[in-house]
C-alpha cells in the first residue's frame, strides 16, 4: 500500500456522517435490483472493479482508493471502472456514490458504452475535496446495453492526489425528480436595462387571477412609478401563469431600478441611451477570444484569457498549417491556420464560419445605409484587437481573420474538385473537457468538400470584397476572385453533400438542400459586381419565396435570408419592382415575427413549430430580430422595433428562466457554457467564458445526457441548464454570438439616434 493511500485512511472517520446519507440514497434507489457488484467494499476485495495501469488502487478502511499521478492530460487518462452493467432502454436508473480527493479536483463520472464510440448514457462533472460528498444522480437509458460501463474518469490534474470512493450503487426503477429550477424572483425584467425612449415591459409569474400593484423604485428605494399588472393567462412556452406590466412612460435615466410586486422584487436594471454599448463591444470581442493560430493577448482582453497560439504545429499540436485529408481522401495538404474556433470544440467549419462572418460584415454594412447609427461604434479602435489603429474598422479586421481561413479551405487549382471548399477541419477524435488549444494532441484532418461549404465561401467572400474595397483593394480583389471561382465550382458540382454520419471529432453540419446557399451566394455576387448573370440566378432561383425566411428563423442550414436582407438594403441595379418584391419578403416575414412577439407574454419573436425549442434557440430568436430590425430600418414602423427589443429583453433576463443568457450582462447570467477553453466549472484555474458570450438556450429535445438526466418534464422555454456538460442547451458558438453582436449594435444605435421612441 502506498503512503498516499495509507494517508487516505485518516479521513475515513469523517465518512460516518456521510454513510447515513449514502444509506438513505441507496434506500431510495432500491426499487430495482442492484447492478453494481461490490459497491461497499466491505469484504476488502476489489474485484470486479478495474483501473488504468497508472492508477494503482486498493481497499482502505472500506473504501476503494487510488493514487492518481500528476500531469495527466485528459480525464480518461486515469480511470476506475466496472463493466458488464445491463441497461434497458427507457428504464430510469439511480446512481449514488460517496467520494473524496486529497486535492480539490473535478472528476467526470460516466455511465457509457464500454467500447468505442463510448456513447454516454449519463455524465456528470463532480467537484471533490477531502470532505466526503455523496452524489445522487438519475438518468434514463437511451438504448439497450447489456455490457455498459461505469467509469470514474479521474485524470486531467496537474497535481498528484488520492481518490477514494465508496457506497456505489446503480439500480433501476428510479423516479426522475420533478424538474424545479431555481428561477429567482417571479418579477422578470431585462436585467441590463431599457432605452430611455423605448418600450419598457416585464412579466410577473403568479397563480393570481387578478392584477397586482407594481411599483418602480430607483436605486435609493424611492417610488418612481406604479401601476397594475395585466393578467395574461398561461404562457405556452413555459406553462407558467403570468401577468405583464408596462412602465414605458418612465424616461428618467438611471442605474439600479427595480420593480416590486407584493413581496417580490426584480433584478436591478438601468434606463438610458447607452445601456447596450458594452453588450455590443463584448459580443464582438468574443470572436478575438476564440481566434485560432494566434496568441491571445491578455493586455487586450484580460490576463485570465491570455493563452499561447493554438494549432500552429508546436508540440503537442500537429497544427493547422499542413493539414491532410481524412482517410487519405486527397493527395495534398492545406495551410488552414487561423480562423475562429467554432463552438465548444476547437473545430473550424466553413458553413458555420460563413454565416458568422456574414453577420459581422452585415453589422458593419448596415452603418453605411441605415442612417441612424452611433458614430465610431464600429470603427477603427472600437474593439480590443491586435489590428486596432490600422485604419480599417475593427469589426472588418475581425471578420478578415475568418475570411482568410475560408479562403484557405478552397481546393487548389489542378485538383479534381478545384475551387470547391472543404467542409470542415477538426480533430481526429473528440478531445476532453477542458482542453486548451495549445495542448490539443489530436491529429487535425480536412474533411471532403461540399457544395454548401463552397457556396458559403462564395457568399461571404463576395460580401467581404465590396466592404474591403475602401480599405485593402488587393484583399478585396482576392476575395472576389475566390468567390467567383467557388460559385462556378458549385455550379459544376451542385450536389456534393456532407454526410450526417461524419461526426467523430467534430460536428457533421450536414445539409442536403443548397438552393438557399445558391440564392445567397448569387445575391452577394450580384451586389458586389452588378453582373446580370448573378442577378438572374437570384430572380430565377427555384427557392420558394416562402422558404427565404423560415417561420422558426434562418440559420447556418437556411441562409437565403442573408441574401434577401442584403438585396433589400444594399444599393444595386434592381428595378423598382424587383426591389419592392424583395423588400416585401422582408416585411412579410417581419410581420409574422412581430405577431409572434405580440402574442407572447414575454414578447419574444419566436414561435417554433409545435412549440418545440431547438438547439441554439437563442440564435433563432435573434436571427428573427435581425429580420425585424431590417424591416424597421426600411419602414420606420415601431411594431418591428418593439419586437426587436422584446428579443433583447428575452435573452437578457425577461424570460421564463429569469436568466440572462449572456455572460457578464445582468445579475443572473450564464457562466458555465460548454467550452473546452473557458471551463472554470471543471477547472477553477481556467476562466469562465468572457463577457458577451451567449449560451445556446433552451432545447426541448434534451439532446445531451445532462439535459436528458436533469431536465425531464421541462416546458420548452425552460429546457435549459447552466452546466458545462449540457452542450445542447448551454454551448457557445460563433454563429450564435454573431446575431447577438448584430442586434446589440442595432439596439445601441437606437439609443444614440433617438429612434427608440414610438412612431
Amino acid at each position: 500500500m502506498s503512503a498516499a493511500i495509507a494517508a487516505a485512511a485518516l479521513v475515513a472517520a469523517a465518512l460516518s456522517g456521510s454513510a447515513a446519507a449514502a444509506d438513505d440514497a441507496q434506500g431510495k434507489a432500491a426499487a430495482g435490483p442492484e447492478l453494481v457488484q461490490n459497491g461497499d467494499f466491505e469484504s476488502g476485495a476489489t474485484a470486479p472493479w478495474w483501473w488504468t495501469e497508472n492508477t494503482p488502487a486498493a481497499v482502505v478502511d472500506g473504501r476503494l482508493c487510488a493514487d492518481v499521478p500528476a500531469g495527466t492530460a485528459n480525464p480518461w487518462d486515469a480511470i476506475i471502472g466496472q463493466d458488464a452493467l445491463p441497461l434497458t432502454a427507457g428504464e430510469t436508473y439511480a446512481l449514488t456514490y460517496t467520494a473524496t480527493a486529497t486535492t480539490p479536483v473535478t472528476i467526470t463520472t460516466n455511465v457509457q458504452q464500454a467500447a468505442e464510440p463510448y456513447t454516454q448514457y449519463f455524465t456528470s462533472a463532480d467537484q471533490l475535496t477531502d470532505e466526503p460528498q455523496t452524489f445522487e444522480q438519475t438518468f434514463t437509458a437511451s438504448t439497450d446495453d447489456d455490457v455498459a460501463q461505469l467509469a470514474f474518469q479521474i485524470g486531467g490534474s496537474d497535481d498528484a492526489y488520492t481518490f477514494c470512493v465508496d457506497d456505489i450503487s446503480l439500480t433501476g426503477g428510479a423516479e426522475i425528480p420533478p424538474y424545479d429550477p431555481d428561477t429567482g424572483s417571479p418579477v422578470r425584467v431585462n436585467q441590463v436595462g431599457y432605452l430611455t425612449e423605448g418600450p419598457k415591459k416585464g412579466v410577473y409569474v403568479t397563480a393570481a387571477a387578478d392584477g397586482r400593484t407594481w411599483t418602480l423604485n430607483d436605486a435609493d428605494g424611492a417610488e418612481v412609478a406604479t401601476g397594475t399588472t395585466t393578467p395574461a393567462g398561461e404562457d405556452a412556452s413555459s406553462a407558467q401563469t403570468v401577468q405583464t406590466f408596462d412602465f414605458g412612460d418612465v424616461t428618467t435615466p438611471g442605474e439600479g431600478y427595480t420593480v416590486t410586486i407584493g413581496d417580490d422584487t426584480s433584478e436591478p436594471f438601468a434606463i438610458g441611451d447607452d445601456v447596450f454599448g458594452s453588450l455590443r463591444t463584448d459580443a464582438l470581442q468574443y470572436f478575438y477570444a476564440n481566434r485560432s493560430g494566434i496568441a491571445i493577448d491578455g493586455d487586450l482582453i484580460g490576463d485570465a484569457y491570455a493563452r499561447p497560439a493554438g494549432h500552429l504545429n508546436v508540440a503537442p499540436n500537429t497544427g493547422d498549417d499542413d493539414v491532410p485529408c481524412v482517410d487519405d481522401s486527397c493527395d495534398y495538404t492545406l495551410d488552414a491556420a487561423g480562423g475562429w474556433y467554432d463552438a465548444g470544440d476547437q473545430g473550424k467549419y466553413v458553413v458555420n464560419g460563413g454565416i458568422a462572418t456574414a453577420q459581422l460584415l452585415s453589422a458593419y454594412e448596415r452603418t453605411r445605409y441605415a442612417g441612424n447609427t452611433r458614430d465610431g461604434a464600429l470603427g477603427d479602435g472600437a474593439l480590443r484587437v491586435p489590428e486596432r489603429g490600422n485604419g480599417t474598422p475593427d469589426i472588418l479586421d475581425e471578420a478578415r481573420w475568418e475570411l482568410e481561413f475560408l479562403l484557405s479551405m478552397q481546393v487548389p487549382a489542378g485538383e479534381e474538385l478545384a475551387g470547391m471548399a472543404h467542409h470542415k477541419l477538426h480533430d481526429a477524435q473528440w478531445t476532453a473537457l477542458p482542453t486548451q488549444p495549445q495542448d490539443d494532441d489530436q491529429p487535425r484532418e480536412l474533411h471532403p468538400p461540399s457544395t454548401a461549404a463552397t457556396l458559403n465561401l462564395a457568399a461571404a467572400a463576395a460580401q467581404g470584397a465590396r466592404l474591403f474595397e475602401d480599405f485593402d483593394a488587393d484583399f478585396a480583389d482576392k476575395l472576389l476572385a475566390s468567390a467567383r471561382t467557388a460559385y462556378e465550382a458549385a455550379l459544376a458540382h451542385p450536389d456534393i453533400y456532407a454526410p450526417a454520419t461524419d461526426s467523430v471529432g467534430g460536428g457533421a453540419y450536414n445539409d442536403n438542400d443548397v438552393t438557399d446557399e445558391f440564392y445567397w451566394a448569387a445575391a452577394e455576387l450580384y451586389l458586389t459586381t452588378g453582373e446580370n448573370t448573378y442577378r438572374d440566378a437570384v430572380l430565377d432561383s427555384p427557392l420558394d419565396p416562402g422558404d427565404v425566411f423560415p417561420a422558426d428563423g434562418f440559420s447556418w442550414g437556411s441562409t437565403a435570408a442573408l441574401g434577401a436582407l442584403d438585396l433589400a438594403t444594399v444599393p444595386s441595379g434592381l428595378t423598382d419592382g424587383q426591389l419592392a418584391d424583395v423588400r416585401g419578403l422582408v416585411t412579410d416575414a417581419a410581420d409574422g415575427y412581430a405577431e409572434d412577439a405580440a402574442a407572447c407574454a414575454y414578447g419574444v419573436p419566436y414561435a417554433p413549430k409545435g412549440g418545440a425549442y431547438v438547439w441554439g434557440s437563442n440564435s433563432q430568436v435573434l436571427n428573427n430580430a435581425v429580420v425585424l430590425a431590417t424591416a424597421a430600418d426600411l419602414t420606420g414602423e415601431a411594431k418591428y422595433r418593439d419586437a426587436v427589443l422584446g428579443a433583447v429583453n428575452y435573452v437578457l433576463g425577461d424570460n421564463p428562466m429569469n436568466q440572462s443568457y449572456v455572460t457578464g450582462h445582468g445579475s443572473r447570467f450564464s457562466q458555465n457554457q460548454h467550452n473546452r477553453i473557458f471551463a472554470n466549472e471543471l477547472d477553477p484555474d481556467l476562466p469562465h467564458p468572457p463577457d458577451g458570450s451567449m449560451a445556446g438556450g433552451p432545447d426541448s429535445g434534451l439532446e445531451d445526457p445532462t439535459a436528458e438526466a436533469k431536465l425531464q418534464g421541462c416546458a420548452p422555454a425552460m429546457c435549459y441548464i447552466d452546466d458545462i456538460q449540457s452542450f445542447s442547451t448551454n454551448e457557445v458558438a460563433i454563429n450564435w454570438n454573431a446575431p447577438l453582436a448584430w442586434i446589440a449594435s442595432y439596439a445601441d444605435d437606437l439609443g444614440a439616434s433617438g429612434t427608440a421612441a414610438g412612431q
